[in-house]
């Protein structure tokens, strides 16, 4: 497993991130007379610790996986969002996932995703309980089979960019949060969906669950923002609970 970028590639990408309009927020250590220090999206995958190759069978019904691909469509969503994942499936247990792709709502074996994938990422609520588990499992089979919100997916590229300008550095999190609802609502529109992209998917998993991982609209976010919802990074929106890094399912460095 490689380790995390280093100090200096990080300080490299810390001005477009910036520039592109990364969010940001101020937090202060727990010491004395301690300032507020600034804190910016994270851009890379690894955790602060760096990452963990770990084995599938560590996994857990509910593990959210995040992945990317060397494929054309694959790299298209993570320039527009920024990020380096472009897909979101939820594990169901027994060595399957749940996901919904072009062809519509899916399960499949988990080795299948692993071998499509260039990278895998696990991350956890830990909050989930066998209750939790049961409602995702009756959701997905509610859902299997069903169409793919190809026009989410469509709106999603125009909304990718005109987000930016809500995310601009030191904006507070609330007009943050209600800038992306207004840009949202008018590229996106108001009504709800009974189809789903693969973010959308997972959170609605989530949210049937009962464990809902942001009260924002699971149309108007991403496989990024999945990512940017785990422990010690920067959340777009605001996020109910901060997701556990489980570890890297797979790994390969891109292409130089």
């Amino acid at each position: 497993m490689n380790p995390m970028p280093s100090r200096r590639r990080l300080l490299a990408a810390a001005p477009l991130c910036l520039l592109a309009g990364c969010a940001t927020r101020f937090y202060a250590d727990d010491l004395p007379d301690t300032r507020p220090r600034l804190q910016v999206q994270h851009p890379g995958l690894n955790p602060s610790n760096g990452g963990v190759a770990v084995d599938a069978q560590l996994l857990q019904p509910g593990d959210i996986l995040l992945s990317s691909a060397n494929a054309f469509t694959s790299v298209g969503i993570r320039l527009l969002t920024l990020s380096p994942v472009s897909h979101a499936s939820l594990y169901v247990g027994d060595g399957q996932v749940a996901e919904a792709v072009g062809e519509g709502i899916r399960r499949r074996a988990l080795p299948a995703l692993l071998a499509e994938e260039s990278t895998v990422v696990a991350f956890r609520h830990p909050g989930v309980r066998p209750e939790h588990v049961e409602r995702m499992h009756a959701f997905v089979q509610e859902t299997v089979g069903t169409h793919y919100n190809l026009v989410g997916v469509m709106l999603q590229a125009p909304f990718s960019i005109e987000r930016r300008l809500c995310e601009l550095p030191l904006t507070p999190a609330l007009v943050r949060e209600y800038c992306m609802q207004g840009v949202g609502a008018v590229q996106l529109g108001l009504g709800r969906s009974d189809r789903f992209f693969c973010s959308q998917f997972v959170l609605e998993a989530y949210r049937r669950a009962g464990l809902p991982l942001t009260e924002t609209d699971p149309r108007f976010l991403s496989p990024a923002d999945l990512l940017h919802m785990r422990e010690g990074d920067v959340p777009s929106v605001r996020s109910l609970q901060a997701l556990v890094y489980v570890g890297h399912l797979k790994f390969e460095a891109p292409p130089v």
